[in-house]
């Protein structure tokens, strides 16, 4: 989903159709208020993006964007500055504190809608590797043990043995690990740890 946030509503409109002719479902926002309050539900979905406006009334962008910054979103919900009224400085320092890009108006329609895009797939593959962090986090202690063994490339006997453990134990626990992460051989974990 594409958020657009821009207080002038033919901006708005004309971001939305452009999103459109992309085939990127968009929901515009009037106001940071409005954004904030009416997305909030959406702040976990990956391959969200954000066209924020940089002067608006209620909050500015920058204001918005270190909100999203403060709760760890901005990797997951990706933000494209767009303003009539920027400066370098500006620019430089919400890209050092993890903007996605920044735009001045008016800008190349294909060059944004390219952006957003990429946006949009980094954001997905934030969320990729969040969902495979709390896997990792669902493992027990003794698993990551035998993950990690099992990672070095060990067999199971050899794991065994390390562990001072059986090795029915662990294929049990190769078992429970592989259901975990989701995978059905150590070389789909292999590529998903990588």
């Amino acid at each position: 989903m594409l958020h657009i946030v821009d207080d002038e509503e033919v901006i708005r409109d004309a971001l939305a159709w452009l999103a459109q002719t992309r085939g990127i479902a968009a929901r515009t926002h009037a106001s940071a208020t409005s954004f904030l309050t009416e997305a909030g539900a959406q702040f976990d979905a990956a391959g969200d993006c954000v066209l924020l406006d940089v002067r608006m009334p209620d909050m500015n962008g920058v204001a918005v964007f270190d909100q999203l910054a403060a709760r760890g979103l901005t990797a997951r919900m990706p933000v494209i500055f767009l303003t009539g009224h920027g400066d370098v400085p500006m620019a430089v320092d919400t890209l050092k504190r993890g903007a996605f890009d920044f735009f001045e108006k008016p800008f190349n329609d294909n060059q944004l809608m390219d952006r957003v895009q990429q946006a949009m797939a980094s954001s997905c593959t934030a969320g990729e590797a969040a969902q495979v962090q709390v896997r990792l986090a669902s493992l027990s202690a003794r698993e990551r043990e035998v993950l990690d063994l099992i990672l070095a490339g060990l067999m199971n006997k050899v794991v065994a043995d390390k562990l001072g453990i059986s090795m029915r134990t662990v294929e049990v626990h190769r078992a429970h690990i592989f259901d975990k992460m989701q995978v059905k051989t150590a070389v789909e974990l292999a590529g998903l740890l990588k």
